[in-house]
């Protein structure tokens, strides 16, 4: 059997070649997330300020590991390149351990703590699968829109106001959603123990990292590599880290999530709360909206956002990233974005707003989350965000001139 060979990359993505450190935008990051966390300490208790450093580590991880879902999925489907998807095996492997000890306890230093748990059905399905085309449309998953927003990547503003457009537009749908098949909340470690549900998961976790390294030896004969532009200290500060590193420390971070927020870590509730307070502060009346009528929403909708753990780890990532671009020296925004590219973010983001929502989360809350609670949701919606990668590769081609990186798992969306 013949093989494809990915060609390889001449020289890095222009976002990862380096420069001086830009103490600016360094020094100015640090100095938002030391006042904010002050702030929002003696604002809203010290949880809030606790939990925006570790949404700013979490974007400083996600920045300088390049640890992305959505390139790794490309790389996968297009070339068979796996490395991507395996740095998100051990991440969810490391999880799971982690998670389990803490979530069969039911709480940790006092403190009630609960999975992300959810159902699994049709609607997870159909959101998942519409989630990974508007991925590679928009070039971003949820936690990679941000992250590169931080770093000065603008189209990633457009994907924004689509993915909160999106996300708030399911909102009215979801009685619809509610109401189609599913199996309700399927949690391995209630069916198996917890020692049988993180022995199924860990075995599953290897058996697909065997298949895709399989699959990438048959397809890649020579894979592209990314030189390391920097070593030694310089390169734990400006990065690239190693993607095994980055895996291991996204899981210790949504562990760290875990214990201060009580529920693992989430990125999109944020997206449909601030388009509905939009629509609120507009004058629309959302008391006849069946999602907005529940309690935990109701009480979102009444406080301020700053109040919210999602929206104020979704600020912390951002400057999170804004910090780890001005280490690297890498913060170049561009001011000029063509016109189909912003179609692209915009559409790409209607369609992970809307997608994520029906599907109870993204690749961090319903795939990171969920499979680290064991979650059954959260394998579903895995398989089917990947069978959506395909579709979404070919809409790419209509909305963007470049073409993707073969060994993408490393580069710009």
């Amino acid at each position: 059997m013949s093989r494809v060979v990915a060609p390889p990359v001449a020289a890095p993505p222009a976002a990862l070649a380096n420069g001086p450190v830009q103490v600016s935008v360094a020094t100015g990051a640090a100095g938002f997330l030391t006042v904010g966390a002050l702030w929002l300490a003696a604002r809203y208790g010290p949880r809030q300020g606790a939990l925006l450093l570790v949404g700013a580590a979490l974007g400083l991880t996600l920045h300088h590991a390049v640890f992305g879902f959505t390139a790794a999925y490309r790389a996968l489907v297009t070339v068979g390149d796996g490395r991507g998807v395996r740095a998100q095996l051990l991440m969810l492997a490391v999880a799971t351990v982690l998670f389990a000890p803490v979530l069969a306890a039911g709480e940790i230093f006092g403190a009630s703590v609960a999975g992300a748990v959810a159902p699994a059905g049709v609607s997870v399905l159909v959101g998942a699968f519409v989630f990974g085309v508007g991925m590679q449309i928009a070039g971003g998953c949820g936690s990679g829109m941000l992250y590169h927003l931080g770093a000065g990547v603008t189209p990633m503003l457009a994907t924004l106001v689509g993915f909160v457009a999106g996300a708030v537009l399911a909102t009215f749908h979801m009685p619809f959603w509610w109401a189609t098949p599913s199996l309700g909340d399927v949690s391995l470690a209630e069916s198996l123990g917890w020692t049988g549900a993180v022995v199924l998961q860990l075995a599953a976790c290897a058996l697909l990292a065997l298949v895709s390294w399989t699959v990438e030896r048959r397809r890649v004969d020579a894979r592209s590599s990314l030189p390391v532009p920097v070593t030694g200290w310089r390169r734990v500060v400006q990065g690239p880290w190693p993607l095994g590193v980055g895996a291991v420390l996204l899981a210790l971070l949504n562990l760290v999530t875990l214990v201060v927020a009580g529920t693992p870590w989430s990125i999109t509730w944020a997206f449909a709360l601030w388009g509905a307070k939009a629509l609120v502060a507009m004058g629309y009346d959302l008391s006849g909206v069946a999602f907005w009528s529940g309690e935990f929403q109701q009480t979102a909708l009444a406080a301020p956002i700053l109040a919210d753990v999602t929206s104020v780890m979704d600020l912390g990532l951002v400057l999170g990233a804004l910090l780890g671009a001005g280490l690297a020296g890498r913060f170049a925004p561009r001011r000029r974005v063509p016109a189909r590219r912003v179609a692209a973010a915009v559409l790409g983001g209607l369609l992970l707003g809307y997608g994520s929502r029906i599907a109870y989360g993204c690749n961090i809350g319903a795939l990171f989350g969920g499979i680290a609670s064991t979650s059954l949701h959260g394998w579903l919606w895995a398989g089917a965000a990947l069978a959506g990668t395909p579709l979404g590769v070919r809409l790419r081609g209509l909305f963007r001139a470049e073409r993707a990186a073969p060994a993408g798992v490393n580069a710009v969306p």
